[in-house]
């Protein structure tokens, strides 16, 4: 019971990741707000409209008085060059790198003692596929601003993010290839966030700060060469 008695915040709380998070912070004692573009019992709104976050901000200091964990969670659109278009790569900025900002900005007045704020960054904030600049750009973004608010806000909140690869978030069926290609052999799991979240956001992690682990079973370190871990190219196969 790490967080007995203390008050989480988790945007985008209502699915995968997210609502894992917050199911494992009740476990462990916390009372937790979530604001949501799907309906919910806290919070309903988009994190890209400044006044959203502003009522939202509002009833979570309302209700809680205090907030001890922010996870900046909600996830920005993925579209490439080809079809993202200046309004919709403008909306990913706005959930992925402006909503954490400024809702830490916003709660910032009311965070307890030993505060700590996790952002879920990406593996794709250091390498990516094609067509998907909007996204990748969101989550490099929040990688650069985790260890700017860490020295802002340090001493007194520390600031981390957490840097998933491929997780199964929505319970989804993988191949037996999609498992083998990861060097651990088999696809992240809701979980695997969730461990390390509680653990950044707790007393136990009191000494870590400004930092953006990498949980991806080790895949985003893997050289990949032709006929190696089970990567064969056949010549008109390429999609």
């Amino acid at each position: 019971m790490r967080f007995k008695n203390k008050h989480v915040v988790i945007t985008g709380g209502a699915s995968g990741i997210g609502k894992r998070l917050r199911e494992r912070f009740e476990a462990e004692g916390a009372r937790v707000a979530i604001i949501d573009i799907l309906p919910n019992d806290f919070f309903q709104g988009s994190v890209s409209d400044q006044a959203t976050l502003e009522r939202f901000a509002k009833k979570v200091i309302d209700t809680f008085e205090t907030v001890d964990v922010l996870v900046n969670n909600a996830i920005p659109v993925m579209q490439g060059i080809d079809e993202c278009g200046y309004a919709a790569f403008s909306h990913a900025m706005a959930v992925g790198v402006i909503a954490p900002f400024y809702l830490s900005k916003l709660l910032r007045p009311a965070f307890a003692e030993h505060a700590s704020i996790l952002n879920i960054t990406s593996t794709r904030q250091d390498q990516s596929m094609p067509q998907t600049e909007s996204y990748a750009a969101a989550k490099g973004g929040l990688a650069a601003l985790t260890h700017a608010m860490a020295m802002s806000l340090a001493p007194a909140v520390r600031v981390n993010a957490i840097a998933p690869g491929w997780i199964n978030s929505h319970a989804q069926e993988w191949s037996e290839a999609d498992e083998k290609q990861q060097p651990l052999g088999r696809i992240g799991t809701v979980d695997d966030v969730a461990d390390l979240a509680l653990f950044l956001a707790s007393d136990q992690a009191a000494f870590i700060t400004a930092q953006n682990i990498v949980v991806d079973g080790g895949m985003s370190r893997q050289m990949i060469y032709h006929g190696e871990h089970g990567w064969i190219y056949t010549p008109g196969n390429e999609q």
